[in-house]
């Protein structure tokens, strides 16, 4: 009985992780509060315009810990460092990884152009407080 929960848990962890949701769903879990000034950076423009298209909002939202780390939490850590930190984080998103955040995976995003990915990363690390 114990296998049996511990496998429909996992399917579940999967099924939640794959899912894209609706997208006004998406823009829903990310509120432009305190940014209202940002939502008119084209960084910001046009970064929460691919990670809306994306299924990141499915394990990240902006100020609450999902199974992935809340963005402002990424932004946070980030901040103040140089400007290479940029590509290093859209190869992360590309290339997936494991073990910065914890032991839980993120799944690679190879579909996610370079270039995309960096627009990404720089919506995320304007999202600092």
């Amino acid at each position: 009985m114990k296998s049996v929960l511990l496998t429909f848990a996992a399917f579940i962890l999967v099924i939640g992780c794959n899912s894209g949701g609706s997208k006004d769903e998406k823009k829903g879990d990310a509120p432009i509060t305190e940014t209202n000034d940002l939502s008119k950076n084209p960084d910001y423009q046009k970064g929460l315009a691919l990670v809306s298209k994306t299924d990141c909002f499915t394990c990240h939202k902006i100020d609450e810990k999902l199974t992935g780390p809340p963005y402002r939490d990424v932004a946070n850590k980030y901040a103040g460092m140089p400007d290479t930190i940029i590509t290093h984080l859209a190869n992360k998103i590309i290339a997936g990884g494991t073990g910065i955040w914890g032991q839980i995976p993120m799944v690679a995003h190879a579909g996610i152009s370079e270039d995309d990915a960096k627009a990404m990363v720089k919506y995320i690390l304007l999202l600092k407080k």
